[in-house]
C-alpha cells in the first residue's frame, strides 16, 4: 500500500475546513450574525478571553500547518475583535506562528518542508537560499502582503540567517503586511455587507 504524503493529507485537511468554515457561515448567516460587523463582534464577548486566546492558537497552527488561506484568517480577526484588537491578536499569532515554522525548519531540515509544501514549490525557491543577499530578499517579501510567507519562514529556517536576524524581520516586517492585508480586507467585506 503506497504511503499517503503529508502534503496530500494537508490539502484533503484544507478542503475539509473550509468545508465547515462554509458551513457554519451559511448556518450564523441565517440566524443574522453577519447582518453587520458589530452583531459579530457582540457575539464574540459572550466568550470573553477565551475567544481571542483561541483564536491566537488557531493563527499559530495555521502558521505552522498552511491549512487554510492566511488572509481569511486576517480577515477573521479584525471582524471578530474590531480592527485594533484584531490588529494585535493576528499579530501576536502570526509571529509566534512564525517562529515555531522557522525553528522546526531549523530542526527537521529541508525533507520536513518539502512533505508540507511540496518538492515543486521547494525548488521554485531553492535558489534564493544560495543567494548571498537572502536576508534581504526576505525581508522585502515579509513586508510586502503578496509574499508566501509561511513557507518562506519555513525557507529561512533552512538558510543561514541567524535566529536573532530573524526575529527582527519577523517583529519588524509582519505589522504592516498584517495592517495592509487586514484592513484591506475588512473594508472589502464592509463593502460587500453594505452594498451587495
Amino acid at each position: 500500500m503506497k504511503k499517503i504524503k503529508l502534503s496530500t493529507i494537508l490539502n484533503i485537511l484544507t478542503a475539509i475546513i473550509l468545508l465547515i468554515i462554509v458551513f457554519l457561515t451559511i448556518v450564523l448567516a441565517r440566524k443574522g450574525l453577519f447582518n453587520s460587523v458589530e452583531s459579530i463582534q457582540t457575539f464574540m464577548k459572550k466568550f470573553g478571553w477565551w475567544a481571542w486566546l483561541t483564536f491566537i492558537i488557531f493563527q499559530i497552527i495555521q502558521v505552522v500547518i498552511p491549512i487554510i488561506p492566511g488572509g481569511l484568517s486576517l480577515l477573521a480577526g479584525v471582524l471578530l475583535f474590531g480592527p485594533v484588537m484584531g490588529f494585535v491578536y493576528n499579530y501576536i499569532g502570526i509571529v509566534l506562528g512564525s517562529v515555531c515554522a522557522f525553528i522546526i525548519s531549523r530542526i527537521y531540515g529541508r525533507g520536513f518542508m518539502i512533505k508540507i509544501f511540496g518538492i515543486e514549490k521547494y525548488m521554485n525557491y531553492n535558489h534564493w537560499l544560495k543567494n548571498k543577499h537572502f536576508s534581504k530578499f526576505f525581508a522585502l517579501a515579509i513586508f510586502f502582503p503578496v509574499a508566501p510567507d509561511d513557507f518562506l519562514c519555513y525557507l529561512a529556517g533552512l538558510s543561514t540567517m541567524r535566529f536573532r536576524e530573524y526575529i527582527c524581520i519577523i517583529l519588524l516586517g509582519k505589522p504592516m503586511s498584517i495592517l495592509l492585508y487586514s484592513l484591506g480586507l475588512a473594508y472589502g467585506f464592509d463593502f460587500i455587507t453594505k452594498y451587495i
